[in-house]
């Protein structure tokens, strides 16, 4: 196999959309992206060698992160490819890269089931588990080709009675292109994290997500007004036939107006009529309320009142390069203990 930089958008994007694999971070876009926020990036296209002309079997977005704790190559939700057998080759490829780059490890979050036979064959070329999950390892997919009648008696009886009753009671959804929106959406964003104690993406991340997908119609701001004052907002990619929310928000005040269920279920029926198959909530934690106090146990349950199923992805893998990668194992796992994450 051979390994080689792809610089043609149509080139990669045929090749990602012909996936079963569904993630919008291994999207040209998200490359575009993560270059907006001065990332260093690469396009790689693993190609076979027994074919002639050579067979394009795999693509990887590798992403260069720095940070005071260290240095590392990331590949978001990936290798997209035909075979796992790719993951060999890239490996080595990877190495090479993470030397010339000076990078402390490689980080993987892989777009594979987790199961016995995927971890070992991480294991096998050096892989550990990574202290923290770069992104949503355990989500939760809705199917949205049923009708909206069978969707609705599909929710939790709360859940359905929620959007019912935000509607009663005047809430007004608007779904938004305009990147001034980005702001508003910004203001209770910032009042959710303060509320839940995350640390929230700055503006800056949130403006330039949302200018690079735009242009291709492939991010919409979801905002829930009520009295005439913003209540709850999401921004929502679509990507491959499945829309994700990717970032949500709500506020404090009107707390007894269940704004978010209405904003999900008009965010559900825009996805249905962009011909999608799924909606992905994003990320859960197992169980529910108190889930072990995990502060992200009500928004899970929050998410599976409206009916689908979970999947799992495998854990974040790291492949040490140099000695430093300790001390990032170290900051890191102090960090999520602080969370309770």
């Amino acid at each position: 196999m051979e390994v080689r930089e792809i610089t043609d958008k149509k080139t990669w994007e045929t090749f990602v959309l012909s996936q079963d694999k569904k993630t919008f971070l291994h999207s040209w876009n998200w490359g575009e992206f993560n270059s907006a926020l001065s990332n260093k990036i690469w396009r790689l296209g693993i190609y076979s060698s027994v074919s002639s002309p050579q067979e394009l079997i795999g693509v990887v977005l590798v992403i260069k992160i720095s940070a005071r704790r260290g240095t590392f190559l990331f590949v978001p939700q990936g290798p997209i490819g035909q075979s796992t057998d790719i993951l060999e080759s890239l490996t080595d490829y990877l190495k090479k890269l993470a030397e010339e780059e000076a990078c402390d490890f490689i980080r993987i979050s892989p777009a594979l089931d987790n199961n016995e036979e995927n971890q070992n064959l991480f294991k096998k070329l050096g892989f550990r588990r990574a202290p923290i999950h770069m992104h949503a390892e355990l989500m939760w997919i809705l199917d949205v080709r049923p009708s909206e009648e069978q969707l609705l008696k599909a929710m939790r009886k709360n859940t359905r009675y929620s959007v019912k009753k935000a509607e009663k009671e005047g809430v007004e959804i608007r779904q938004s292109f305009n990147p001034d929106d980005v702001l508003r959406f910004n203001r209770i964003y910032k009042e959710t994290a303060e509320r839940h104690k995350f640390t929230p993406y700055s503006l800056d991340y949130l403006q330039k997500e949302f200018d690079t997908f735009v242009n291709d119609n492939q991010i919409s701001i979801f905002l829930a007004r009520y009295k005439n004052e913003i209540i709850a907002g999401a921004i929502i990619v679509f990507y491959n036939g499945v829309g994700f929310y990717h970032h949500g928000a709500t506020s404090s005040k009107y707390a007894r107006i269940p704004a978010s269920q209405l904003l999900q279920w008009e965010v559900i029926k825009e996805a249905k009529r962009r011909g999608c198959k799924l909606y992905n909530f994003w990320g859960i934690v197992e169980g529910s309320p108190p889930a072990g106090g995990h502060p992200w146990a009500g928004l899970s349950l929050f998410k599976k009142g409206f009916g689908g199923f979970s999947k799992e992805y495998l854990h974040a893998q790291d492949l040490p390069i140099k000695p430093r990668y300790w001390l990032n194992f170290i900051v890191e796992k102090t960090r999520k203990a602080k969370r309770h994450l």
